[in-house]
């Protein structure tokens, strides 16, 4: 399995004969790029044009966050996977509007049904607040069951998923208990707490995750179906993201909070924000980079697969759905 390289440190990125290297002040390290799967820069580090045609070559995206840990952008090299007639069907499914909202649909329901694992995970192992979480799982289900009585419109649909997330997220606090971790409410750019700073640093990391592992199929990642096609450069990945951003991102928050792997001292009070240190990111990436190599028994395969795997299983999935070949039927997690 192709790994992930993370860099935290300001230096040079450069392209020696057919190898890749960085370059710090402390060193030189250079970097098997036959067995790199993407690069996620967090310092300031300069590339050259000759690194870059390189690491297209290798087929190596490459994932820009500021110094905040806030996501910038990605080098996203062209594409290797050409197929005009997926590009043609994918496109077909968002103008038409029914197939459109079919797969909005589907991509919500699958996200509300990961939400409700991670809480009926967690209903068994609180010892208080345990029947404010059995109220939150009824409550959620009742949020699904909406989406199939008549929904006619994406931004109904979104709208429902909303209020399904608002009632997950009220389930933070029960889960963590930490008053240094409230929740209080859903906060973004910027992130009003430590525990919103979290959420945003994860999604964006599982934003990005997905976005790498759609370059290594025919899919389109700029045609989306619950989040719009529009000005906005990808949207496909932010759509399969929702499937796993519960078991991926907040499973891992409530690992890293609930261990006390992470304090409030790993991160740093700004004028109107909350942002996780780099020392904060550090541990956050690491324990999330374990988790992507962990593997589960996959169902269908008869076989364990990593999860960064079932990111990639989810896409072809998706690939057929709109080929017309098989139903899309959205990663539903056992645990």
């Amino acid at each position: 399995m192709k790994k992930t390289l993370y860099i935290f440190q300001n230096g040079e990125l450069r392209r020696k004969d057919n190898s890749l290297y960085f370059e710090s002040e402390e060193r030189r390290k250079y970097i098997p790029v036959e067995n790199t799967n993407d690069i996620y820069i967090f310092g300031e580090v300069d590339v050259s044009k000759r690194f870059l045609e390189f690491a297209a070559k290798k087929e190596i995206c490459i994932h820009y966050f500021n110094h905040f840990g806030y996501y910038i952008g990605t080098f996203y090299p062209r594409e290797h996977y050409n197929a005009g007639h997926v590009i043609v069907k994918q496109v077909e499914h968002y103008i038409d509007y029914e197939k459109r909202l079919r797969l909005a649909r589907i991509f919500i329901n699958g996200s509300i049904d990961q939400m409700l694992q991670v809480l009926k995970y967690y209903r068994t192992r609180l010892k208080d607040r345990k029947e404010d979480l059995i109220e939150l799982i009824q409550e959620l289900t009742e949020d699904k069951q909406q989406l199939f009585s008549g929904k006619s419109s994406i931004e109904e649909l979104m709208a429902v998923e909303g209020h399904a997330r608002e009632r997950y997220y009220h389930a933070f606090d029960y889960i963590i208990g930490n008053p240094d971790f409230v929740f209080e409410k859903r906060t973004k750019r910027p992130p009003e707490n430590r525990l919103n700073a979290l959420i945003s640093f994860g999604n964006s990391i599982c934003y990005t995750t997905v976005l790498s592992e759609i370059y290594k199929t025919y899919l389109d990642p700029r045609i989306g179906y619950l989040h719009s096609t529009n000005f906005r450069r990808f949207s496909l990945n932010l759509d399969v993201a929702e499937i796993f951003k519960p078991i991926m991102v907040d499973r891992l928050i409530f690992t890293l909070l609930n261990k006390k792997m992470l304090t409030k001292n790993d991160f740093d009070k700004h004028t109107n924000e909350i942002t996780l240190s780099e020392r904060g990111r550090k541990k956050f990436i690491e324990e999330m980079d374990k988790r992507m190599r962990t593997t589960v028994n996959h169902r269908h395969l008869g076989k364990s697969v990593s999860y960064r795997r079932l990111i990639r299983l989810e896409l072809y999935k998706i690939q057929k759905h709109v080929l017309g070949e098989k139903e899309y039927e959205p990663y539903h997690s056992l645990w």
